[in-house]
C-alpha cells in the first residue's frame, strides 16, 4: 500500500477546497469557474502521527469535445490507478446527475476502498437530499462540510485507522525539493512527463495550461527527490484574469518551498528580461539554480557549436552570480535530462554543507594576506578572521577593522575565492563584514 488517497468527483463539487482543508493550507486554487483544476495535485496530510498523500484531481467528464477536459479525464484514471482510497465527492444541492452514476460505475469496478463523502452540509437544505445519493451503491458515506471542516475529522479517523497498521514512523531522510521554473510553454511539464515516461502532467501547445503547483516524487536511476511543476511566471502586465495571478503567486511561492529551481529557458525565444527577473526570485530567495537550454533538438545540427557562446552570453548576463550549471536538454531526445537532475540533487546537499572555522580561516585568510583591500585615506584594512553563519543557505562573516570601507568588487573576489576552494556551484553566497 503506497498510502495514497485521491479526491475525484465531476466539477464544482468543491474537491479543491476539501484538499486545501485537509492538507491545512490553501495550495489548490479554488474558484466559482469549472476546469479550474487540470492536473493532479499532490500534498501531505497528517492526522493524529499517521501522513498520507493526498491528490486532487480535476472535475470528470465524459464525451467532450475540449482539449482541456479531454485531458482532465486522463488525469482522473491515473490518480485513479495510483491511489490506494477513493474519496468520492459529490454536492447534494442538486439531485443525482448523470455524471455521478457515471463515476460511480467506474469506481466500483476497481478494488478500491471508496467513501462517498457528501459536501456542502453546511447548508440546511442540503441535509434533507443526503439520503438520495445511497442510490450509487457506496455504501461507506460520510457528510462533511469542506467550508468549515465539519465532519472532516471523522472522515480522516476513518482513513487514517486504515493506514495505522502500517509503519509510518520509519526515520525519515530529507528529500530534496526541486521546482521547474520558467515563462509559460518552455517545456516545464512536458521535461516533468519526460522523466516519469508517461503523461503525469497535462502538456498543450497553449500557454497556462498549468495552474497549479503540482508535486511529483521522483525515484529512479539512483535519484530521489520531489518535482514541481509550476505555472509559467508572466510579467505582470501580461496576467489577463484572477486565476492566472493566483497561479504565478504560487510559482512564486513554490521558488521561496524549494531546495534548488531548474530555470527553464527556450532555446528558440532565448534568455530574455524575464528569465533574468524569474533569476533574480531565486537568487534573492537563495535557492539553488541550474539552468536548462530547452528544446536543443530544433537546432540544426551544423549549429551545435553555438552552445559555447551562448553559454558565455547567459553567464555574462547573469554575472556577478554566474558560478551556476548550464545544460542544453531536449525532452524529445532526452539529452542532459537526467544530468540536470542528478546535479540539482547534488545542489541541495552543498547547501547544507558547514566549514569549519579552523579549516576556513587556514584556506582563506593566507589569500586574503597576499590580496588585502585597498587602503582608504591612508588607512589599512586588515580582515583577522572570518566564520560560515548557521543559517540554510551558505553565508560568510569577515571581522575587520574597517568593515566600512570594504567594496562590492572586493566582495565578490572573496566569493569567488570561497567557490574556489569549496563546492557552492549553483548555490547564492552572501559575505558580510563586521567590525572586530
Amino acid at each position: 500500500m503506497n498510502k495514497i488517497v485521491s479526491i475525484v468527483g465531476r466539477s464544482n463539487v468543491g474537491k479543491s477546497t476539501l484538499f486545501n482543508r485537509l492538507i491545512g493550507y490553501r495550495k489548490s486554487i479554488v474558484n466559482y469557474k469549472s476546469g479550474v483544476t487540470r492536473d493532479r495535485n499532490y500534498g501531505f496530510c497528517n492526522w493524529n502521527g499517521i501522513e498520507f498523500c493526498l491528490i486532487d484531481t480535476g472535475g470528470y467528464t465524459n464525451k467532450s469535445e475540449n482539449i482541456f477536459e479531454k485531458k482532465i479525464c486522463e488525469q482522473f484514471f491515473f490518480a485513479l490507478e495510483e491511489s490506494d482510497i477513493l474519496l468520492f465527492l459529490v454536492d447534494p444541492s442538486n439531485d443525482i446527475l448523470g455524471i455521478d452514476y457515471d463515476i460511480s460505475k467506474i469506481l466500483l469496478k476497481l478494488k478500491k476502498i471508496i467513501y462517498l463523502v457528501i459536501n456542502k452540509i453546511d447548508l440546511s437544505k442540503n441535509r434533507y437530499n443526503t439520503s438520495n445519493f445511497l442510490k450509487l451503491g457506496i455504501s461507506n458515506t460520510y457528510c462533511i462540510s469542506s467550508i468549515n471542516g465539519t465532519g472532516t475529522g471523522e472522515l480522516l479517523d476513518s482513513i487514517v485507522s486504515i493506514f495505522r497498521k502500517y509503519d509510518l514512523n520509519k526515520n525519515k531522510k530529507k528529500i530534496p525539493r526541486i521546482a521547474i521554473v520558467g515563462r509559460p510553454n518552455v517545456g516545464k511539464s512536458t521535461l516533468i512527463n519526460t522523466l516519469l515516461n508517461k503523461n503525469q502532467n497535462i502538456v498543450t501547445n497553449i500557454s497556462g495550461t498549468t495552474r497549479d503547483s503540482i508535486d511529483v516524487f521522483y525515484k529512479k536511476f539512483g535519484i530521489e527527490c520531489i518535482l514541481v511543476d509550476t505555472a509559467g511566471i508572466r510579467k505582470k502586465k501580461k496576467i489577463k484574469e484572477n486565476i492566472e495571478f493566483y497561479s504565478v503567486m504560487r510559482a512564486i511561492k513554490s521558488i521561496q518551498n524549494s531546495d534548488v529551481c531548474l530555470l527553464i529557458i527556450d532555446i528558440k525565444s532565448g534568455f530574455e528580461s524575464q528569465d533574468m527577473n524569474i533569476f533574480k526570485i531565486i537568487e534573492n530567495n537563495n535557492k539553488g539554480i541550474v539552468i536548462l537550454i530547452n528544446k536543443w533538438d530544433f537546432i540544426k545540427k551544423n549549429e551545435k557549436n553555438l552552445s559555447i557562446n551562448y553559454e558565455k552570453e547567459i553567464k555574462k548576463k547573469i554575472t556577478p552570480f554566474n558560478d551556476v550549471p548550464i545544460f542544453f536538454t531536449s525532452s524529445f531526445t532526452k539529452k542532459n535530462i537526467i544530468k540536470s537532475i542528478k546535479t540539482a540533487v547534488k545542489i541541495s546537499f552543498n547547501l547544507k554543507l558547514k566549514i569549519k572555522t579552523s579549516l576556513l580561516n587556514k584556506i582563506i585568510l593566507p589569500i586574503l594576506y597576499k590580496n588585502p583591500p585597498p587602503s582608504i585615506n591612508g588607512k589599512y584594512i586588515k580582515i583577522k578572521y572570518c566564520s560560515q553563519i548557521p543559517t540554510y543557505n551558505p553565508q560568510f562573516i569577515f571581522f575587520t577593522n574597517y568593515p566600512n570601507f570594504i567594496k562590492e568588487t572586493y566582495k565578490r573576489f572573496i566569493e569567488n575565492k570561497i567557490r574556489e576552494k569549496f563546492n557552492f556551484t549553483g548555490i547564492p553566497i552572501k559575505i558580510l563584514f563586521r567590525l572586530k
